[in-house]
């Protein structure tokens, strides 16, 4: 018994030292295969295990196994590269030496980063209801859904999550981008840079990031330093209808040479007269210089500036009646001048970034990244002014103005045949205008540049009717960020980060063409008094500078500025292990901002309007948690959850800055609970995703500006008012799935399909308030709220989903297929209309015949209606020695579906009996909803070389 209880003992000390001695090592180095230079970040797996890891900046990779197997299959993967299978038989002595594993890189990724240029046409819309959540497409990956969500979606305005992309960050070498007055990333910024923009750290949602905290909406840091791209250069052009019409892109990269010195440099230039949309002219210049010296093996300096003017011709969002007229690609801010297209609304981007890098690296272990960045210059966006007047002095020496004019717009109501119709019993001189109304509109329809200066040369003085206006916000902002990244050991790192942003910016209104006028009389042609009567003070843009004539350049109507600071700090702690994951992250943000009046407004003299208004500060926490338990290396789950407060950026800080220090009641940072579970599943030939999500969030606020008739309770004929409109407390939930997923079919055939389902919807009845130069204070309806609860956010379609494929063939070309479907988008609710507004007479009584039936019938909410979208790529593409050639295709909406994206209902009739009169007019309503139309087919053909 004692013996064979000895030799048990020796077995089990055998098995032992046996079970350690089989310790599986496999290292070795990636390296590109045609640079030959180490790649980084390449993630190695081994297929069937949870063993996975990254290579270093040298290309260096170890992973390390409890047990031994007789063979792995090793999977290698980087953004731009083709994925490489290696089958690896591990030796008796458990260790795996392989040296210079090469990847491909893969030459469709040219396609990837050369399209996100089409849709500067969004991303360069001032609302959010047409931005595109840009933060997407500059990460798209792989991943599937995620390609197919800036690919493929993003045509219809569809934001992953139902998120703004405010709740994004773009970073550019780990300094924030995102603006502070709107919170939003803009792209115009530093477009057309693609080609220095490729490398890239994504994280997706609350994923953990080493460069920041993050976003609701993820992150995306692009880093553009001179040392991380490898050394060549790409020339390309392209040719498109959708965006611009033509660009040439030419960059070249030195590499780090011996002595320590890199050099990156990129121009380009799009341009065009139209895209899809008529009269969308474009023209943008790029540039991009960057020198980095290597100070010795762990410092290295950076300088890196960008430029990149564009001015794009914008579009409007149409009524039904005017599509039915002119289609929906049809765009009324252009007319011809002198046999040249001119459009009306440009919006003209000019600010150039400078940036000093420093980057320390002791050994592998620890690095610090140090960014000194100052922005400046002005955003423009014009449009017609047709409030020019002459100053009267009347015997008793009374001071008024005569002149203003009609909006000019092709489209405005009154030039509608709707507009002739609108009574209940039309006469025949009513439909013979009407029928006048629709020809002009269909023969002509656009802008009458003449027209305008014939105008202004009927005025005898030389004083302008119609001028051309500039909104200009002009800023200039010094950045400081320091992230540090500690390599504790195997398992344990550690990052943070600090950043502080200072900047003031101008808003101002620029005279920015005459129109063959000589002057513009600075006043307010719309401000009245009591009795109806154009009141001189109240008529003042600046009372310190009273009946002011202005000229081109001249600032006028409004002038103040904002000055912003901004201090961010963050930490996280990443923990990895062979069946763990987790990361956490803690954030703190302190912001404020201060309005300086410049012009002392007729409506808000004093103190109320000019001068140094109070400080305004915003505090706020957050954090994160993720966890991820890798089952095996087939199945993983990953759980995310988050407590988030964003300050309000500046301008939802103060009701109406255009007049006055106002700020808006009770306004707090925005609250974001919630969080996400997420299933992964790989396989030899299929991989997948899906992710359950929800995020809750309260005390958001929202502003709105636009004219409405009809306002209850200010008493008989004084219901006409331009109002602010003001809702804080907004409530909201997020909730849904998406899913991804992938199968290696064939060798060269591949089949996509990604799918999401969301429902984002209100979840209170915020509180609402209107302000105005046209009534005193506060003008609030009953219990003061709108009852939005239950009523769905616009934020483009919950449903979207892809069936793909993508031939690849081993002669390097390929094509791909995909056919996405679309549903469950809404237009956007007037928050106005579904207040006690929609009840209130003008004496602030409840309307006599009001009925609750046909009043839900007119505040149902409108859907947008399903929709296929058919889209084809492909390529072609050639190595020539140390040459890469090759060209691309892309075709979207191949099929012509005529769809809506998104819009929204106009709040000019708020009450009940005149939006009843208006929805129910036999030829259509008066103020309709309108909508924003995608595109029809569309094509983007690009040819480069790569050497």
């Amino acid at each position: 018994m004692r013996l064979s209880l000895a030799k048990l003992l020796v077995l089990i000390s055998l098995n032992t030292i046996a079970g350690w001695a089989q310790q599986v090592l496999i290292q070795g180095s990636v390296i590109d295969e045609l640079s030959r230079e180490p790649l980084a970040d390449v993630q190695l797996v081994l297929e069937g295990t949870a063993a996975s890891t990254k290579s270093d900046a040298d290309g260096q990779f170890k992973i390390q196994l409890p047990h031994l197997e007789d063979s792995y299959v090793l999977v290698l993967e980087k953004d731009g590269y083709l994925q490489r299978r290696f089958p690896v038989l591990i030796p008796v002595t458990g260790l795996l030496v392989l040296e210079k594993l090469t990847l491909a890189y893969d030459l469709s990724q040219d396609q990837q980063f050369s399209i996100i240029a089409l849709t500067d046409e969004q991303v360069l819309g001032e609302e959010a209801s047409t931005d595109l959540n840009i933060a997407g497409v500059l990460g798209a990956s792989k991943e599937v859904f995620l390609n197919a969500a800036a690919y493929d979606f993003s045509a219809t305005f569809f934001r992953p999550r139902g998120l703004d992309n405010a709740y994004a960050e773009v970073l550019i070498n780990g300094v924030r981008m995102n603006r502070s007055h709107t919170g939003r990333p803009q792209w115009g910024s530093w477009g057309g840079l693609n080609d220095v923009q490729r490398n890239q750290e994504l994280a997706f949602g609350l994923e953990a990031a080493s460069s920041t905290f993050g976003g609701l909406g993820g992150s995306t840091n692009i880093t553009m330093r001179a040392s991380s791209y490898r050394s060549g250069g790409r020339f390309s052009l392209a040719g498109s209808n959708r965006s611009y019409q033509g660009r040439i892109m030419a960059s070249y990269h030195t590499g780090l040479s011996p002595k320590g010195l890199a050099i990156s440099a990129l121009v380009s230039r799009r341009m065009g007269e139209a895209g899809f949309v008529e009269g969308t002219v474009y023209e943008a210049n790029s540039f991009f210089l960057a020198v980095e010296r290597a100070l010795s093996p762990a410092h290295s300096l950076q300088l890196a500036g960008w430029y990149t003017p564009v001015t794009r011709g914008r579009s409007s969002p149409l009524t039904r009646e005017v599509v039915r007229l002119k289609g929906r690609a049809y765009n009324p801010y252009w007319g011809i001048q002198n046999g040249q297209l001119r459009n009306s609304r440009l919006r003209e981007i000019k600010e150039p970034v400078v940036l000093l890098s420093h980057f320390f690296s002791r050994m592998k272990d620890f690095s610090v990244q140090s960014h000194l960045a100052y922005q400046w210059g002005a955003q423009r966006n014009s449009r017609i002014d047709n409030g020019g007047t002459r100053l009267l002095i009347t015997p008793e020496g009374q001071e008024t103005y005569l002149g203003g004019a009609r909006n000019p717009a092709p489209d405005y109501y009154q030039r509608l045949p709707s507009y002739f119709l609108r009574d209940e019993n039309p006469s025949s001189i009513d439909f013979q205008y009407a029928l006048l109304a629709e020809e002009e509109l269909q023969t002509n329809g656009q802008l009458d540049w003449d027209a305008l200066y014939q105008a202004n040369g009927n005025n005898r003085e030389g004083n302008a009717t119609y001028i051309l206006q500039n909104d200009v916000v002009s800023e200039n902002t010094l950045h400081v960020t320091s992230i540090a990244d500690y390599l504790w050991n195997d398992q344990w790192s550690l990052q943070a980060g600090l950043s502080l942003r200072n900047g003031t910016t101008d808003f101002y209104a620029e005279v920015g063409d005459l129109l063959g006028s000589d002057r513009f009389l600075d006043v307010d042609f719309f401000a009245q008094d009591e009795v109806n009567i154009i009141a001189n003070d109240l008529a003042q843009s600046d009372l310190q500078q009273r009946n002011r004539w202005v000229v081109e350049g001249d600032r006028y109507k409004y002038n103040y500025q904002i000055k912003a600071f901004e201090g961010s700090m963050f930490a996280q702690g990443q923990y990895t292990a062979s069946r763990w994951e987790g990361s956490l992250a803690l954030r703190f943000n302190s912001t404020s901002f201060q309005r300086v009046g410049l012009f002392e407004n007729g409506n808000f003299p004093g103190a109320l309007s000019v001068g140094v208004g109070d400080r305004q500060g915003f505090s706020s926490f957050s954090g994160k948690l993720g966890m991820t338990y890798k089952w095996s290396g087939t199945h993983q789950f990953r759980l995310q959850a988050a407590h988030m407060q964003d300050p309000p950026p500046s301008r939802l800080v103060y009701s109406n800055a255009r007049q006055n220090h106002e700020i808006i009641d009770n306004i707090r940072p925005e609250v974001v609970q919630g969080g996400d579970l997420t299933y992964f599943y790989r396989s030899s030939r299929w991989k997948a995703r899906t992710t359950l999500y929800y995020f809750n969030f309260s005390q958001g606020t929202d502003l709105s500006f636009y004219f409405t008739q009809g306002l209850g309770g200010l008493g008989s004929g004084a219901g006409n008012a331009f109002v602010q409109e003001v809702v804080t407390g907004i409530g909201k939930r997020h909730l849904g799935v998406e899913l991804g997923v992938e199968a290696q079919l064939l060798t060269s055939l591949k089949l996509k399909m990604a799918a999401a389902w969301g429902d984002f919807r209100h979840t209170n009845d915020p509180e609402l308030y209107l302000t105005s130069d046209d009534f005193d204070g506060q003008l609030r309806y009953g219990s003061g709220r709108t009852f939005l609860n239950n009523y769905k956010i616009a934020s483009g379609p919950e449903i979207a989903a892809q069936l793909g494929l993508e031939y690849r063939d081993p002669d390097y070309w390929w094509v791909g297929l995909t056919t996405n479907y679309f549903a469950k988008a809404y237009v956007d609710p007037s928050a106005l209309t579904r207040s006690e507004a929609f009840v209130t007479d003008f004496d602030g009584k409840p309307f006599i015949n009001y009925d609750p039936l046909l009043a839900r019938r007119l505040l149902r909410q409108e859907p947008l209606g399903e929709y296929i979208l058919v889209n084809v790529v492909g390529g072609k593409s050639w190595r020539i020695k140390s040459y890469y050639v090759g060209f691309f295709a892309v075709l979207n909406n191949v099929l012509d579906t005529v769809y809506r994206t998104g819009g929204f209902e106009q709040s000019r009739y708020a009450n009940y009996p005149q939006l009843l009169a208006d929805q129910s007019r036999p030829y259509g309503p008066l103020f309709g909803t309108k909508y924003f139309y995608g595109a029809g087919p569309t094509f983007y053909v690009n040819a480069y070389v790569r050497f």
